[in-house]
Formats: C-alpha cells, structure tokens, sequence
C-alpha cells in the first residue's frame, strides 16, 4: 500500500538537518552569528536561558 510521492517532507526534513549538523558541528560561534542575523532579520526576539 506504499505509494510514490512526489514530495517527502521526512526525506527532506532529514537531509536539511544532515546539511546543518555538519555545517554548525564544533562551531558554536558561526551558529550564534546566524541565529542573531536570523532574529535581525525576522525582527524576533531571543528567549531567555532558565
């Protein structure tokens, strides 16, 4: 009862997350830079550590 899909979000969900674990590993200061221009740039707000 499988049947093709012509979009798998899953599929696509995983390799985005493959592409930035190896873009971010062992570099939390290229992480922070691109989450700061990130909320620059969305106008968000970071939340606050506990």
């Amino acid at each position: 009862m499988k049947q093709d899909k012509p979009y798998d979000a899953v599929a696509e969900a995983r390799r985005i997350k493959e592409e930035m674990s190896l873009k971010y590993y062992g570099n939390i200061e290229l992480l922070l830079k691109d989450l700061k221009e990130v909320r620059k740039r969305y106008k968000l707000r970071a939340k606050k550590a506990l």
